[in-house]
């Protein structure tokens, strides 16, 4: 999921970067940041959405593994590793932190060409719902796009 953030004095693709948790290539890529005069004080830029409303913090115990964990909050194992960035098959480490998804909602990645009405009618919803819910839409790839149920 994505929203806007407005350049302000001081800032710095590193501050950014940091205060999202994202890499500095990252936050660039997203951007089309490839030139300095890009980044200015008032530029919009996506920023990966800070909002906890849709998902619990989970700390990964010995033995787990993303399947246990999908199998125990009842989610799909795939919608689990693309939320958190890892291959389904890799090792996750006891104290790590990942985010588990929230019931109540459903959630939707984005891929290559994706477009509002494949979305729409992935959820089976109207465009306002869909609009209302999720207040900046980009349809980038792997883009996180949420619905409450």
């Amino acid at each position: 999921m994505f929203d806007s953030y407005e350049v302000k004095k001081g800032d710095s693709i590193e501050s950014i970067s940091r205060k999202f948790n994202i890499s500095k290539d990252y936050l660039i890529d997203i951007n089309n940041l490839y030139y300095i005069d890009d980044f200015r004080e008032g530029k919009e830029l996506i920023v990966p959405k800070i909002n906890d409303v849709y998902f619990n913090t989970y700390k990964v115990e010995k033995g787990d593994s993303l399947y246990a964990i999908a199998r125990k909050y009842n989610i799909n194992p795939n919608l689990l590793s693309s939320l958190n960035g890892i291959d389904p098959n890799e090792y996750i480490y006891p104290d790590q932190e990942i985010l588990v998804p929230k019931s109540g909602y459903s959630y939707y990645i984005t891929a290559e060409g994706d477009t509002l009405d494949i979305v729409k009618k992935a959820f089976n919803t109207s465009y306002d719902r869909l609009l209302d819910e999720n207040k900046t839409i980009y349809l980038l790839p792997e883009q996180l796009i949420v619905l409450k149920k």
